[in-house]
């Protein structure tokens, strides 16, 4: 890397402290800290939403398997997304928004102790927080990796670096810093992405290697469902991308709870789903057409960074590699945010007492001492594992085994079609899910991936349902809580005045 390269990543880093400065001003209680008060337009949220999606493991892991298998990469990560965040827009988007502006939620599990009960909303956040703690070491991690290779920084320093500026914007601004972030990081993924696109285009056939690179590159890198990634790993991904990405990842919930209203929630789930099915396009190309570009490398992990080194004048490579920070201290900031407000509000005073008890400037204070422990605790696994197992399957893994189980209960519970699952229900899904899993895992021992995947959430889905259906656990506050998200409060009182 250039002087003007190292330039432009410490400029990145100062724009970063300086998002927390200013982000800190609009922070007054826990409220803003975890859901900015409500306050975020649509379309930034909307932004966030899709940005959140994002971290230095695409171009690590996920560059591996657009350079080994090519459009299939696609196929299977963004296109399921982009579907799945479509379906949520018409179906969750409003209702999270709801919980917020009518029963003042502000953690996306604390709603589940009033529509089930406590043990059951305890039993999701234990397991939920657990992934997430080793979900963003491993994104330490690949940030570190990228660093290395583009700088020959040491994975050590590369994942302190990294934190220590995630730490200071996230601590100080919240929510608002994180959303602000993932817009600075939309603006430099978008000139950065483009770079690169262009590139490309120029190094081959120009416009023409939209279409001429497919025959130069080996077989069934055209295909859109190619080696282990076939058409039912495609629909299991699909399946459990839309429970993950419409709140099921936590996080995201917090950007539909973050919007003025129901309606405006829905509109920032849209724009998020467009650009997942167009934006991620301009950025697989170049990891597409990679093969041409710098063939026959024995480590398909550090295709960008080849590409980067090779294609990319000084400046733009600076560019990039912030770019490969600011994805992944955005996720990290996210998860941060979200696993703080569950322990703040959902886990903490369940245990001690006296955090009922604080005073609203004390649990701020609380939850940003939260924050900090968390991004500590995954920094200091990332550094243990000493830049070992970036690979795709361990994050695909971790997410099968939590995520769909916590989904279920988590998303359905919000739905007038399953009112009459109850805690029963719930319980019982989530452990199941998260046995077969260990089943398929450990026991079968199944390299089928789509299995691994998509079976725990199918088991949690069916069970769930049948449940229901056969130990119906209907309640009046239950009930009650459900019917009130089927639509915004500005809507309800001008019914009412009619």
């Amino acid at each position: 890397m250039s002087a003007l390269d190292w330039s432009v990543l410490g400029a990145y880093f100062l724009v970063m402290i300086g998002i927390g400065v200013w982000s800190k001003g609009r922070i007054r209680n826990v409220a803003d800290f975890f859901t900015a008060g409500g306050r975020i337009p649509w379309w930034l949220s909307g932004i966030s939403h899709h940005m959140s999606g994002y971290s230095a493991i695409m171009f690590v892991a996920f560059a591996a398997v657009a350079y080994n298998y090519g459009l299939a990469m696609y196929v299977w990560w963004a296109l399921t997304i982009g579907i799945g965040v479509g379906i949520g827009a018409f179906v969750w988007a409003a209702r999270w928004n709801r919980l917020r502006s009518k029963h003042g939620v502000v953690s996306p599990l604390e709603y589940l102790a009033r529509r089930y009960n406590l043990p059951t909303q305890q039993a999701l956040a234990y397991s939920g927080a657990l992934l997430k703690v080793v979900d963003i070491a491993a994104k330490w991690v690949a940030i570190a990796i990228l660093l290395k290779g583009f700088a020959g920084i040491p994975i050590l320093w590369g994942i302190l670096v990294t934190g220590a500026v995630t730490l200071v914007y996230i601590t100080a601004g919240g929510l608002w810093a994180d959303v602000l972030t993932d817009f600075g990081q939309f603006i430099i993924q978008g000139i950065a992405g483009i770079a690169m696109f262009i590139a490309i285009m120029t190094q081959l056939d120009g416009v023409a290697t939209l279409w001429t690179m497919w025959d130069k590159l080996p077989e069934g890198h055209g295909d859109p469902f190619a080696g282990p990634y076939t058409t039912t790993f495609f629909l299991a991904l699909l399946f459990i991308k839309t429970f993950e990405y419409n709140g099921g990842m936590w996080n995201l919930a917090q950007r539909y709870m973050a919007s003025p209203s129901g309606s405006a929630a829905k509109r920032s789930a849209l724009l998020s789903s467009a650009l997942w099915l167009i934006w991620p396009l301009v950025l697989f190309i170049p990891m597409f057409a990679a093969p041409l570009i710098v063939p026959g490398l024995a480590n398909a992990e550090e295709a960008y960074v080849r590409l980067a080194q090779v294609l990319l004048p000084q400046g733009v490579i600076g560019l990039v590699l912030a770019g490969f920070f600011s994805h992944t201290m955005a996720m990290v900031a996210s998860d941060a945010n979200v696993i703080s407000s569950v322990i703040t509000r959902d886990i903490a005073p369940v245990i001690v007492r006296k955090v009922r008890e604080l005073s609203s400037n004390a649990q701020l204070t609380f939850a940003r001492i939260t924050t900090v422990t968390f991004v500590v605790i995954s920094m200091t696994i990332a550094i243990l594992t000493e830049g070992q197992g970036v690979v795709l399957k361990i994050v695909v893994d971790l997410v099968a085994a939590t995520m769909g189980p916590i989904s279920i209960p988590l998303m359905l519970g919000m739905l007038p079609w399953f009112k009459r699952s109850g805690p029963t229900a719930a319980l019982v899904s989530w452990a199941a899910g998260l046995t077969v899993w260990a089943y398929v895992k450990w026991i079968v021992e199944s390299t089928d991936t789509a299995m691994v995947v998509g079976i725990p959430l199918v088991t949690s889905l069916v069970l769930y349902v049948a449940i229901g259906l056969l130990k119906p656990e209907n309640r009046e506050d239950s009930d009650a809580l459900v019917d009130s998200l089927g639509s915004d409060p500005e809507a309800e009182r001008a019914t009412a005045t009619i």
